[in-house]
């Protein structure tokens, strides 16, 4: 590759770093997020699949949750244990791994797989947050590659890109999650004043009340206070 093509490649990496920190500012959703990244990224290394797998901490298993390939074989292809094959290794020692033959490679579970898309180097590297594995970034090419560390760097900046969006996007769940659950309690806190007030209950019989309530019905509590509290509402009308 002689200098002109350097300076291109990079420009082109870096029109593709932009893309992708565009994404993770914007209102996208994760999965739209993450599609793009490995689109961008199979597009600007010019691979044969990209894929991104993320770790499911409880089972210890890493599954794709985005990739650009339309082979149903791959998408479908089974999880892999923590340490298992080489996307396996990556994820339990935090390392990237460069494979120059798959086929030959006695790591690599899915042979069969890689022989039908014509699959034949490998790149894969850690996503990590905090130093915290929670999955890999994946590269394969359909030509015989040794990768320098240019590109194992690249590849890199993008998985902690993907990263950072993963871990942003669990925060924001948690987050709302938390708040539901205290504007929940707020609104069982209010429901059982009015039922404590309107009822002569005790605030012990006033939860049991809303509790039963809702388990017979088979509805959140939530529900079944914010009813509370409208029926209250529409008699001070």
């Amino acid at each position: 590759m002689g200098k002109s093509e350097n300076i291109e490649s990079a420009k082109d990496i870096m029109e593709a770093l932009s893309k992708i920190g565009h994404a993770i500012t914007s209102d996208l959703y994760l999965e739209d997020i993450l599609n793009l990244i490995v689109t961008v990224t199979a597009e600007v290394m010019n691979s044969k699949i990209c894929s991104i797998m993320l770790l499911d901490p409880k089972k210890n298993e890493l599954t794709i949750k985005a990739t650009q390939s339309m082979s149903r074989e791959y998408i479908n292809k089974n999880p892999l244990k923590l340490g298992e094959g080489i996307a396996g290794k990556v994820a339990l020692e935090n390392l990237p791994k460069a494979i120059y033959n798959i086929i030959d490679n006695e790591d690599y579970k899915n042979k069969d797989i890689a022989r039908k898309e014509n699959l034949s180097s490998m790149l894969c590297v850690p996503l990590h947050v905090k130093g915290k594995v929670i999955g890999v970034l994946n590269l394969y090419t359909s030509k015989p590659h040794s990768f320098n560390d240019y590109e194992i760097n690249i590849l890199s900046t993008v998985a902690d890109a993907a990263a950072i969006v993963i871990e942003n996007s669990k925060l924001i769940v948690e987050t709302k999650i938390i708040r539901e659950e205290l504007e929940s309690r707020k609104s069982v806190e209010r429901a059982k004043g009015i039922l404590m007030s309107d009822l002569g209950l005790t605030e012990d019989e006033a939860f049991k009340k809303i509790q039963k309530f809702a388990m017979n019905n088979r509805i959140p509590m939530r529900e079944v206070a914010e009813a509370i509290i409208m029926s209250s509402d529409m008699k001070k009308a």
